[in-house]
């Protein structure tokens, strides 16, 4: 299986527009998602839209593509860009029968440079709902170190949760990703 991330392009956008539209409310609930607070399918994708215009400086939302073998099954993303400061990543495998195979270790590996070296980060945070599994195990095995455990609304689209969160120093990556 050949692994590859590259940056959202506009043709790009309608897959991540399926994956979040036709998600059923359990699997959004099971991410933090609340559906009363996902905006309509066109407001979305203008909002991606217009952040594939923008300069990395300009940037409140950066999005990249994972495919497996030539193929788009998932995303990343990250929004609260403070530019080089720190930005929020999510984790987003889009078919359930891509999931729990590793996959998400590898994309989330070969992701971070884009966001440390296009953004020019000092910390990249991840904040998962703390009852979704998956990607506290993830950014464990990635090697981001766990800060602490706390009730919020992580974002925009969020019901109020208890999250992990979870940081990757700019010394971190340096560490882990340039030996």
């Amino acid at each position: 299986m050949e692994t590859k991330v590259r940056d959202l392009q506009f043709d790009d956008i309608s897959l991540v527009m399926d994956y979040w539209m036709s998600a059923s409310p359990e699997y959004l609930h099971s991410m933090g998602a609340d559906i009363h607070k996902m905006p309509s399918r066109a407001n979305f994708q203008a909002m991606l839209e217009k952040q594939l215009q923008l300069s990395f400086q300009e940037k409140k939302a950066y999005a990249l593509i994972w495919e497996c073998d030539g193929h788009p099954i998932g995303h990343s993303n990250v929004n609260l860009i403070h530019f080089e400061e720190s930005a929020t990543m999510h984790l987003h495998l889009w078919k359930s029968n891509q999931r729990r195979k590793g996959l998400g270790v590898e994309f989330v590996k070969k992701s971070i440079p884009f966001y440390f070296d296009n953004l020019r980060l000092e910390n990249l945070i991840c904040e998962p709902y703390a009852l979704n599994i998956a990607p506290n195990k993830t950014l464990k095995k990635v090697g981001f170190s766990f800060i602490k455990k706390y009730l919020t609304v992580p974002g925009s689209l969020n019901f109020e949760q208890e999250v992990n969160r979870w940081e990757l120093t700019k010394k971190a990556y340096s560490t882990l990703f340039h030996k």
